[in-house]
């Protein structure tokens, strides 16, 4: 079977979304032919995965966006069977009537708590939809189906060479009001441990950004956004991962704490309970496989 796969951005280095390019090397290994069309591309590196930017790293218009799109789905009509729209809803919305008219399933992952009328037109559009959490906005739809969060374990794992510093906390992800990072200052300045917080801030949260660098204190450090690799460093040394995040999503850097020996202080309750081996991007893999087939 051979799939397109519609996505926001393709760069292993990006501090939120470098994990798909895991998900694509496995995709790769799983069907005959992937292409990826993205809005934007970084650095990659994907033997055999043809791989069409949108240009939003060129800094063209959303006219050209448009333009490319409808020329990539053309032009690539013959080399893929079924479409795999990750995150944005947009694309099943600007897609469906072509995939439809040449006879491709459209599947839709996503995982926002919150969602409106056009999430739910695209998922009357598509022919399955995907997410991880039961309090998804998808989560609602008889054609959902819940996956695994899709954490690549052989990666994110201990490292018995790293001691842990005593009495840290990590936080790790995008620096936004969703991700409670002040309540998670304010949780730390009424205990002894040491905390690192790490993630990008955003242009749509440039103001919440600065409210989080104006209440650190001593013991607390903001350090950036940081890539794959250097967030698995952090969890490996750490003893405690924190996050804030209300249910509705469940975010995948939790699982990847815990695989790699963090514990765990958790908000969300829909993951109270889990096993790190039951959200692997090796199930994951599997799982979507036999949805699409």
């Amino acid at each position: 079977m051979k799939l397109l796969i519609v996505t926001q951005k393709v760069d292993k280095n990006d501090p939120v979304l470098g994990f798909f390019h895991r998900w694509i090397e496995e995709f790769a290994k799983n069907f005959e032919r992937v292409a990826v069309i993205c809005l934007e591309k970084g650095e990659f590196n994907l033997p055999g995965v043809k791989v069409l930017s949108l240009g939003k790293e060129e800094r063209v218009s959303r006219l050209i966006y448009l333009f490319r799109f409808y020329k990539y789905i053309w032009s690539e009509r013959k080399n893929y069977d079924v479409v795999f729209v990750h995150m944005n809803q947009e694309y099943v919305l600007l897609g469906w009537k072509f995939w439809k008219l040449w006879g491709k399933k459209i599947f839709l992952w996503r995982n926002h708590a919150k969602g409106n009328i056009l999430t739910r037109l695209a998922v009357l559009l598509s022919n399955k939809v995907f997410c991880t959490s039961p309090s998804s906005y998808t989560a609602r739809f008889k054609k959902t189906k819940l996956m695994p969060v899709g954490v690549d374990t052989e990666f994110f794992k201990p490292n018995p060479n790293i001691i842990r510093e005593k009495d840290s906390v990590l936080l790790l992800g995008r620096i936004s009001p969703v991700k409670k990072v002040l309540e998670f200052i304010n949780w730390v300045k009424d205990k002894d441990y040491k905390a690192t917080i790490a993630g990008p801030i955003l242009k749509e949260d440039k103001e919440y950004g600065k409210l989080i660098l104006q209440s650190l204190a001593p013991r607390i450090k903001y350090i950036g956004p940081v890539n794959q690799g250097e967030a698995r460093r952090l969890y490996q040394t750490h003893e405690i991962y924190a996050n804030f995040t209300p249910a509705g999503s469940m975010d995948k850097t939790i699982i990847e704490a815990a695989a790699c020996g963090c514990r765990l202080e958790v908000r969300n309750p829909d993951l109270k309970d889990f096993r790190v081996e039951g959200h692997s991007l090796q199930l994951l893999m599997e799982k979507i496989k036999m949805e699409i087939s």
